[in-house]
């Protein structure tokens, strides 16, 4: 059974190959990737490697030639996704891909977060096909918390705009983990997952993650929207970026980023991968 994944030199891409090559013939699994001079490492593991772009439409179908199942990444150009997802959805259909997965976003069909519209219509796209799907929404990645975690111990101040929101993370091998399940098991036919970390915390239990980690005070500074904004282009993020954090925050504060789901869970048979866990192995 050929599996093919998408972006798979990405972050979370590379992890789901990783994680597919524990329980998966590496011959059977074809990486897509724009660039395949950055694909060398798959395939010296014997994995199949092909050029897929996605602004390439017309070139598409053929690099799905003898795939079964297909993992669609959702792309990392924000404003054009769907567009380039429908390419992808539309050359699945072409090729005769027996099952199509995506990796969506936390309770897409209701989420504020403004990323949630492209997922939603995308969604769509992928129930309209008529090709058997499989929708992986997860949720916020730990990482996007923590990957600052040595700069914020130095200075002492976590900033964010979640005030005391929940946020039910897990991190990007969680859910890659949790894709290679179900892309290699069967009972996953039109299912939708709302994938979600199996603890909850605010941006307050964070910084005192942090403290007892570095044992070092490390507090918590809610800013406004605006004001964390202002922050993280001062800082160097590109201001699209910044709108996104910016966001994600705002919207926590609301409780999007909150789930009480157990999918993931489920999936993994296991609990996700605790914070501390995280902010430990980031530290050392």
């Amino acid at each position: 059974m050929k599996i093919a994944i998408t972006g798979a030199t990405g972050q979370l891409g590379q992890l789901v190959v990783e994680h597919l090559l524990k329980q998966h013939n590496s011959a059977e699994l074809v990486v897509l990737v724009r660039d395949v001079t950055k694909a060398e490492h798959f395939a010296a593991k014997g994995i199949i490697v092909r050029t897929f772009d996605y602004d390439q439409p017309d070139q598409l179908a053929a690099a799905l030639d003898g795939v079964e199942r297909l993992l669609l990444i959702s792309a990392s150009d924000v404003g054009r996704r769907v567009l380039q997802h429908k390419h992808v959805i539309e050359a699945a259909k072409a090729a005769h891909v027996a099952h199509i997965f995506y990796t969506s976003l936390l309770h897409a069909d209701q989420s504020t977060l403004s990323l949630a519209q492209e997922h939603r219509e995308t969604e769509e796209l992928i129930k309209n096909s008529g090709l058997t799907y499989t929708l992986l929404r997860n949720g916020w990645y730990t990482e996007n918390y923590t990957q600052a975690a040595q700069q914020v111990i130095e200075q002492g101040i976590l900033h964010g705009a979640a005030h005391d929101g929940k946020i039910s993370s897990a991190t990007r091998s969680d859910y890659a983990e949790a894709a290679a399940h179900v892309l290699t098991t069967a009972g996953h036919d039109n299912k939708i997952y709302e994938l979600a970390g199996s603890a909850s915390y605010t941006l307050t239990e964070l910084a005192d993650e942090l403290s007892h980690i570095a044992n070092k005070k490390v507090i918590y500074q809610n800013l406004t929207g605006d004001e964390f904004h202002q922050l993280l282009v001062n800082i160097g993020l590109p201001a699209f970026v910044a709108d996104i954090l910016v966001d994600a925050d705002v919207q926590a504060s609301q409780g999007a980023l909150f789930s009480e789901s157990k999918d993931l869970v489920h999936l993994l048979a296991r609990p996700s991968t605790s914070l501390r866990t995280v902010l430990a192995s980031q530290l050392g």
